[in-house]
Formats: C-alpha cells, sequence, structure tokens
C-alpha cells in the first residue's frame, strides 16, 4: 500500500511515538490529576511534562496549552469561547471547523456576523485580503495557514503585526502548518493557534492543542470535572484547568509529547524532503494532461488535481482498487475553497505527503495515473 492521505491523518508513526503509547497503556493509566496516589500523580507529572514541551514549540506558557480533543474541539473553543456581538473575519481557505461555528453564531445571534476573506495573490491570505473586510467592530480574525487542499500558504507574519497594532485577536488555524512550520506565538503576534498532532507531528489522533498567547476573555465552552475545587458548582478560573473538563487522553497526549520531539530533531531533514518530494510530484504531474490547482512555490506535501471530465471519487477509486494507492478525494471539508479553486461541483483529488514516503512511491503513482489516462484515452 501507498499512504498519500497525511492531511488527513499521518500513517507511519515514528517509533518513539509508538513506544510512548505502549507506555501510557501500561505505566500510565491512571486518572491524571483526579486522585493523590503515587501512580495518578505521575502520569499527571508526564502530561505536564509534554504541556512544558508544546508550550516551548510554539512559543507559550504551559499553562496556556489547552489539551482537546482534536483541532476541531480546539477551533471551536476558540470561536465560540471568544463570542460576542460583534464582527469576525476569516478566509476562503477555512475548514469547516470554522466555518460551521461562525455560520452557527450567525444563525443564533442577529447582532454577530462574519466576512469571508478571498484570496487575491497566487500563494496564500494576504494582509491586504484581510484588511478590506475588517469593520470597526470586528474582534476577531481567523486564518487557515496552510491549505489543507492545494497547500496555499497564508502570510501570517504581517497579518498578526497589523492585527496587533489595531487590537483584534488572531487566531490561527495551524492544522496543516504545525510539524511543518516554526510558530512563535509571541513574535508572530497569534492570540490562538490551533493544532493537529495527529497530521504533521505523527502523533495518535484524539489528542487537539489550542494554545493561547497574551490574556483575553475566553469562556468554556464544555464544563464538568476537572480535579480541582470540586465543591463549587462553577468552573474553576485556573489555567488549563478552566478548559480541560473530564479525562484527558494521555496515551494520545504522551505519543504527541514525542512527536514534538521527533519533529524538533528532524526539523530541517522533514522540510527539506517534503520539498524535494512536493516538487518531484508536480515536476512529474505538470507533464501530464491535468488541472493542478497547487502552486510550484507551495511544497508543504499538500498537493491538488484533477483529471479533466472525470470526477475525483473515481480518480480516487480507481487508485485505491487498481493500485493500493491511498488519496483524498471530494472537498476535504473546506468548500469555500473550492468554490474559489472553481472544483465546487467535482471537488478535486488531493495527494498529500509524509516524511516516510519515498521517490520510489511517487514514481508508481505517476504510472498509475498514466495508466489511467491511457485506457480513458483507448476508451474514447
Amino acid at each position: 500500500m501507498i499512504y498519500f492521505d497525511n492531511s488527513a491523518s499521518s500513517f507511519i508513526k515514528p517509533k518513539s511515538v509508538q513506544k510512548a503509547v505502549m507506555n501510557a497503556l501500561s505505566l500510565y493509566t491512571a486518572n491524571p490529576g483526579r486522585s493523590g496516589h503515587k501512580m495518578a500523580m505521575k502520569t499527571a507529572m508526564e502530561i505536564e511534562e509534554v504541556r512544558e514541551t508544546v508550550a516551548r514549540h510554539v512559543g507559550t506558557t504551559p499553562e496556556k496549552i489547552i489539551f482537546t480533543g482534536g483541532c476541531t474541539d480546539a477551533l471551536n473553543l476558540a470561536i465560540l469561547g471568544t463570542h460576542k456581538s460583534g464582527h469576525v473575519v476569516c478566509t476562503c481557505n477555512e475548514h469547516n471547523s470554522v466555518l460551521r461555528p461562525l455560520e452557527h453564531l450567525r444563525l443564533c445571534d442577529p447582532n454577530f456576523s462574519y466576512t469571508v476573506a478571498q484570496q487575491s495573490g497566487k500563494l496564500g491570505t494576504t494582509w491586504s485580503d484581510i484588511e478590506k473586510c475588517l469593520k470597526e467592530d470586528t474582534y476577531l480574525v481567523i486564518v487557515n495557514h496552510i491549505s489543507n487542499v492545494n497547500g496555499d500558504v497564508a502570510d501570517i507574519q504581517t497579518i498578526g503585526k497589523h492585527l496587533k497594532e489595531k487590537g483584534i485577536l488572531f487566531l490561527v488555524d495551524g492544522a496543516q502548518g504545525g510539524g511543518h512550520f516554526l510558530y512563535d506565538m509571541q513574535s508572530m503576534n497569534i492570540n490562538m493557534l490551533a493544532l493537529a498532532p495527529h497530521k504533521g507531528f505523527y502523533a495518535p489522533q484524539g489528542v487537539g492543542v489550542l494554545a493561547l498567547c497574551t490574556d483575553f476573555p475566553l469562556q468554556p465552552i464544555l464544563f464538568g470535572g476537572t480535579g480541582t475545587n470540586s465543591l463549587e458548582l462553577v468552573q474553576p478560573n485556573s489555567l488549563p484547568e478552566r478548559f480541560e473538563s473530564g479525562t484527558l487522553g494521555t496515551p494520545a497526549i504522551l505519543g504527541f509529547g514525542q512527536g514534538v520531539h521527533f519533529v524538533e530533531e528532524n526539523f530541517n531533514l522533514i522540510n527539506a524532503k517534503l520539498e524535494d518530494l512536493t516538487t518531484y510530484l508536480h515536476y512529474e504531474l505538470s507533464k501530464l494532461p491535468l488541472e493542478i490547482y497547487t502552486k510550484t512555490e507551495n511544497t508543504s506535501g499538500v498537493f491538488a488535481f484533477n483529471i479533466p471530465d472525470i470526477n475525483s471519487s473515481d480518480v480516487a477509486n480507481y487508485l485505491s482498487e487498481k493500485w493500493s494507492i491511498c488519496v483524498r478525494s471530494g472537498f476535504h471539508c473546506a468548500p469555500l475553497k473550492h468554490k474559489a479553486l472553481g472544483t465546487y461541483e467535482s471537488g478535486a483529488v488531493r495527494v498529500s505527503l509524509s516524511y516516510f514516503n519515498t521517490y520510489q512511491e511517487i514514481e508508481k503513482f505517476v504510472y498509475a495515473l498514466k495508466t489511467l489516462l491511457k485506457n480513458l484515452h483507448k476508451a474514447d
């Protein structure tokens, strides 16, 4: 099998990640922070160590690392937890985990509105795209950093600089950027950063992160036991407990910690290889009669294309059934991006690469596409 669906979830996990998960299942199975016995305390300390690791990695402090059930949970917390009557700006590159909470707020609050910034440049969202959408009551801007559809990259540094000057909160969806890009929330003026560890950090599924930087009002959207202030019927005010109700997913969190270490130790190698693989893929597919939606400059491993007049699902099914090649077809939970690309009716075929993919796998993939095109030509 050739796995080219790493933007949905990475397939191969580093040995260190696998070991951390197995250790969690055998050594750290107590409920962290819920009891005073040694096992619970030991498990809680392991989780706090991961929290410190993640905080250093993204440029914030440990108590502002909020573990969630996934990146969707993190984005919902950021959007719903900062909600007030007013205006929000997002981009046409957003995932439904951003668009649907915003639409929910629009339907529920007549004094709430949002505007979708269209991408004017060929490589990604710019400050000028955002600026033209701002209103007097804009309190939050949400930017998808790296598109999960075609790899377009937003200029978050410039956007963050200008938003800080205007006193507007900045939320970055780093689901695809995490592990491939070094975030420094303080220097980049990012107030909230959502991460999907099971993608670029090669972690297990079941954990997400909302990282906070600076102090601003954020309300919990999930309520329950936190292991602290248990006699009170209201959520505690202390971080991170205020936003972490219920039992944390220890195996996924500890696996995530090792995923961060793996990325940090191999960051240059990972990104150099991804750039080379993406460039090679683009070079080979550009020779074929395809519609390509990824720019040559965008080399984060996300690549989108279509065969003219063939549904993207048919292409993906052919690759899976005939060649055991896993790609993603359809709309990738990002409908406005497909509208912008002109693929709103057909979707697109997405190839998403990992550090663990090889040139030989790309060669086989290209050969499979050539075979499909040849068969289509014969049928005509």
